[in-house]
């Protein structure tokens, strides 16, 4: 089987990251790197079909959890500490129901077990239209992105996938042709039956719609220890937006 591509930062509790949708290990360099200077040795993990991971046409949480296994039994790690956003929340709450032994604490970032539907269109369409056989700046392919996607910050995130593949030759990390195809498996529901009973944070931001009031009820179904922490002034990026709020309500519960 085929093992994630990581960066692994410091000595000590395993502490395993995981991205969100069209994002990578790279998004939490900053906050890693806080976070194993605690005494925890951080993995920042790329999940299949994103960074520096391999492409697979094969994509659902089934599969996105049993690739975090393999990549925990390739480095015998158990009692970790497992934080995911967006995508990585989903894939972090099933690999927690799944397999419990190896969770301490569990961390979800803005995202709720309930099903989302689609709402990446614009985004896809404007990664999909960049024409690297033209393209040969990184500023030209944001003055091409901002005519699907308008806020700036965003497009610096998803621009962040961008390389040079070879001399002159920009292209995308991300396997953009199966994310594109398969993008109704990111919003898809925790199965109805699946339970962690262990210590479980969610953390919401305040400008963001992800996790509502309502959303409280399904997450004590699946998680009935859970907490819900709200950090202020940001959105479903909370932790590029608030890193000092976000940081700090991390440390208070894993510590």
């Amino acid at each position: 089987m085929k093992s994630l591509y990581s960066n692994i930062i410091g000595e000590g509790k395993p502490f395993i990251i995981l991205h969100g949708f069209l994002g990578s290990g790279d998004n939490w360099k900053t906050l890693g790197s806080e976070f194993a200077e605690k005494g925890y040795q951080v993995h920042l993990v790329d999940q299949r079909n994103h960074g520096r991971s391999f492409h697979d046409a094969a994509f659902n949480y089934e599969i996105l959890s049993a690739d975090l296994k393999n990549y925990c039994d390739k480095y015998n790690l158990s009692d970790i500490v497992l934080l995911g956003h967006s995508m990585g929340g989903k894939t972090a709450m099933l690999f927690a129901t799944q397999f419990p032994e190896l969770v301490s604490k569990l961390l979800i970032a803005d995202i709720s077990p309930r099903f989302y539907p689609i709402h990446h269109d614009a985004i896809l369409d404007g990664l999909s239209q960049l024409d690297f056989s033209s393209l040969k700046s990184r500023g030209e392919a944001d003055e091409n992105l901002s005519k699907y996607v308008s806020d700036f910050g965003t497009r610096q995130f998803l621009l962040k996938n961008l390389y040079w593949k070879e001399k002159g030759l920009l292209a995308l990390r991300m396997n953009l042709e199966v994310l594109a195809d398969q993008v109704e498996e990111v919003g898809e529901p925790l199965p109805i039956s699946a339970k962690f009973e262990g210590d479980t944070l969610f953390l919401r931001g305040d400008k963001s719609e992800y996790i509502s009031n309502q959303d409280e009820q399904i997450i004590h179904a699946h998680f009935p220890k859970a907490k819900i922490v709200t950090i202020s002034n940001a959105g479903h990026w909370l932790h590029a937006e608030n890193p000092e709020e976000f940081y700090n309500a991390v440390m208070a519960f894993i510590a």
